[in-house]
C-alpha cells in the first residue's frame, strides 16, 4: 500500500518539506495530497486529515501518523536506509534532527520560509545570531565526525531532510556561516529532492498574505522568483 503524505503549500511549509524530500531522496512510493493554507488561524480543512489540523501527516492505510519527526521515524521502521547505517552516526543523526524539531526557534520565527523570495534580512537579532552559531557548529561538527558530504557521512538521510527548510532560509535571506556550513548548505540545494520541492513551490499560483507577510516584515525584497500574471 502506497503512503499518503497530506502537505501545505511548498512555497511556505518548511515541516511538509522533511517527510516530502525523504521519501523522495530514497525513492519510496507515495501519493501527495497537498491542501493550500486558508490564512491566519485555524486550517480547518487540515481537520479532515489530522487530528491536530497541522501538516505534514502521514496515511499508511488505515494507521496516522502526525508530525514530522514520528513520520521520519515511522518510515524509518519499514526503510531503515532513512537513518545512517552506522550506530554512532545514527545516534548523532536522531539527536541532530530533535534539536532541529524542538529547537532553533529564533531561525523559525524571524526567517519564515519562502522559496520564492530573497531578502535583505538587515541586522539579525541576538536570539537570531545565537541559533546561527549554534546551527554551525552542529553542521560543521556531524561533517568533520562522519566524513560528508551529508551531515551523517556519505548518504542523505532522514537528519538532511529536517534541515533542508534551513538551506532554503539561509539562501532566502542571505544568511552566512562558515564555510563548510555553506558548503553543505548549497548541497543541500542542489539535492535533486530538495531542488524539485523549492521548483515546485516558486511556480505555486497561491499566495498566503499571512505566510508573506510573516518573511516580508518591511524588510526589502530582492528578488520574487515567482511568475506573476
Amino acid at each position: 500500500m502506497t503512503y499518503r503524505l497530506f502537505i501545505a503549500n511548498k512555497n511556505y511549509s518548511s515541516w511538509s518539506m522533511r517527510p516530502w524530500v525523504l521519501l523522495r531522496a530514497l525513492d519510496i512510493p507515495f501519493e501527495e495530497v497537498l491542501t493550500p493554507f486558508e490564512g491566519a488561524g485555524q486550517q480547518q480543512a487540515f481537520t479532515h486529515f489530522s487530528p491536530t489540523a497541522k501538516v505534514p501527516c502521514l496515511h499508511d492505510g488505515e494507521q496516522v501518523v502526525w508530525d514530522s519527526l514520528a513520520i521520519l521515524e515511522y518510515v524509518a521502521e519499514g526503510h531503515p536506509a532513512a537513518w545512517p547505517g552506522d550506530r554512532a552516526a545514527r545516534a548523532w543523526a536522531r539527536c541532530a534532527s530533535a534539536e532541529m524539531h524542538s529547537g532553533f526557534a529564533a531561525i523559525r520565527d524571524e526567517c519564515s520560509m519562502n522559496c520564492s523570495l530573497t531578502l535583505d534580512l538587515d541586522t539579525p537579532s541576538e536570539a537570531l545570531e545565537k541559533d546561527l552559531t549554534r546551527l554551525d557548529i552542529l553542521w560543521q561538527e556531524g561533517l568533520e565526525a562522519f566524513g560528508g558530504p551529508w551531515l551523517a557521512g556519505d548518504t542523505f538521510t532522514a537528519v538532511d531532510a529536517m534541515f533542508a527548510p534551513v538551506a532554503v532560509r539561509i539562501r532566502g535571506y542571505g544568511i552566512e556561516l562558515g564555510t563548510p556550513a555553506m558548503a553543505y548548505a548549497e548541497r543541500l540545494l542542489a539535492h535533486p529532492a530538495v531542488a524539485e520541492w523549492i521548483e515546485q513551490g516558486i511556480a505555486e499560483t497561491w499566495i498566503d498574505e499571512p505566510h508573506e507577510a510573516d518573511c516580508i516584515r518591511g524588510r526589502r525584497i530582492i528578488e520574487d522568483r515567482r511568475q506573476r500574471a
